[in-house]
């Protein structure tokens, strides 16, 4: 199957389509009865000169209890188990996941013959999308039965201990496709694996390669296959936005836990 063809993104289950939903709900009750959306009076100063020490303000206990009041309803919609589709991604012992609490980063790993294979993604993608989304109009059954597909950005390199350099895709995963915008080649493997300030400061200076759309047919249509032969699949772009769903999921419920405690201290 071409990388590039679109498809329609399969019904969802109805656990993932519950997430979604109580994400997006929870998160509309929040900002539409927040303050902050509302001026304050001209006749009103911004800070009270009356007001008690740092922690010890008169709105404390009400944001405290409206946190709470969050937190309770995240918590509700929470999934307690790990859910059907990462037990059989994990049961493949094909990819490892490394997933480290409090980053928005993820990144999987794996083993083809003498290559090292590393994709990352990130759940900073659908926060951003999520915020653009428009619910669907009443009345419009097909659109309200399947969840929203959100466009999430991929990094993948695959090196070689036998060759210095490193392959380097960029890519946009989506309804069940990796759409390939750029393939890269750097002489140095450290410099295209190296996740700090510095390398990629480096790689921005660098001949990236032309735009994959831009490269003859059949030379796409190789390196897709290419790809597909080392698990870059039809079966990892529907895995890597659910995976990524459930970690926004987990990340939020935590951050609304460590600020109230930070409000109450």
């Amino acid at each position: 199957m071409s990388f590039r063809a679109i498809r329609q993104l399969a019904a969802t289950s109805s656990r993932a389509l519950s997430l979604r939903s109580s994400l997006t709900s929870a998160r509309a009750r929040v900002h539409a009865s927040s303050p902050f959306t509302r001026a304050l009076p001209a006749t009103r100063a911004a800070f009270s000169v009356s007001a008690r020490s740092f922690g010890e303000g008169t709105a404390d206990g009400a944001l405290s209890a409206k946190i709470a009041e969050e937190l309770a309803y995240e918590k509700d919609a929470e999934i307690k188990d790990e859910p059907d589709f990462l037990k059989e991604f994990k049961n493949t012992g094909i990819w490892t996941i490394e997933d480290t609490p409090g980053n928005d980063e993820v990144t999987l790993q794996r083993k083809f013959g003498n290559e090292q294979i590393r994709l990352i993604f990130s759940i900073a993608d659908l926060q951003s999308e999520e915020e653009n989304f428009e619910a669907p109009e009443e009345g419009n059954a097909s659109e309200e039965a399947s969840e929203p597909s959100y466009p999430l950005r991929c990094s993948l390199t695959i090196t070689k201990p036998s060759v210095p350099g490193s392959l380097s895709v960029d890519a946009v995963c989506q309804e069940g496709v990796f759409v390939i915008e750029n393939l890269s080649y750097y002489n140095d493997a450290k410099l295209a694996t190296d996740l700090t300030p510095e390398a990629d400061w480096k790689r921005r200076g660098l001949y990236i390669g032309p735009q994959f759309e831009t490269l003859d047919l059949n030379f796409q249509e190789e390196f897709e296959k290419f790809l597909q032969e080392r698990g870059i699949n039809e079966s990892l772009a529907f895995f890597v936005p659910e995976y990524a769903q459930l970690k926004e999921q987990k990340e939020y419920v935590d951050w609304l836990g460590k600020v109230q405690k930070f409000i109450d201290a």
